[in-house]
């Protein structure tokens, strides 16, 4: 039998906490041999969106996993050259990990609301598994998702992490004001951050 495989993706600027619980209840609930995270390149949907360059959040999310045996960097995304449609990228991830390995893709509730707006989202649950965190406050359309995608259902699994708050726009404000992120980010992070200087005030000028 191949491996069980989560797949998270994001842009991860920066990696929070938040993303480490959905990733280890992800691994625990599913039983998945590893979670691969994914920092994106450059995501159709948020392109004109500054972000942190691609080996500052490739480094974040290192230091973020380091010492889970379970977590592993893929840079099947950040790599590629132009846009990066996760149909696409789960076909890379097919290509290296092989026919056998079974693919969950975790999201959270709220791009699972707007999944029917990525390129080819039948394609994408025809490649893997969804597994679905919720998030607060987020609405889904579930009688127009399950119109337009037949199968969806079926092809999900529910998480049920602890429901944390976190979101890397608000650590983003928050470095700019210079207000703490401690308890919010592993402290490696917290480290990167405060010693490469991201998203102070001065930096966006």
């Amino acid at each position: 039998m191949g491996l069980r495989l989560g797949i998270l993706g994001g842009t991860f600027d920066p990696v929070h906490y938040g993303h480490l619980i959905i990733a280890q209840e992800a691994a625990t609930q599913l039983a998945l041999d590893a979670v691969l995270f994914l920092p994106a390149g450059i995501q159709p949907l948020k392109r004109h969106q500054p972000t942190s360059s691609a080996a500052a959040r490739v480094a974040m999310v290192e230091a973020a996993i380091a010492g889970n045996p379970r977590f592993r960097l893929s840079r099947a995304d950040v790599d590629h050259p132009g846009l990066s449609y996760t149909v696409a990228t789960l076909d890379r991830l097919r290509a290296e990990w092989g026919a056998a390995a079974a693919f969950w893709l975790i999201v959270g509730e709220d791009a699972l609301a707007n999944l029917r707006a990525w390129r080819d989202p039948a394609g994408i649950i025809a490649r893997a598994r969804l597994a679905v965190a919720p998030r607060p406050a987020v609405q889904v359309p579930w009688d127009a998702l399950a119109a337009a995608l037949p199968g969806l259902r079926e092809g999900m699994d529910r998480l049920s992490p602890p429901l944390v708050a976190i979101s890397s726009t608000d650590l983003r404000a928050r470095c700019a004001a210079g207000r703490p992120i401690r308890y919010q980010v592993p402290p490696a992070v917290e480290d990167y951050i405060q010693t490469h200087r991201l998203y102070r005030a001065e930096a966006r000028q």
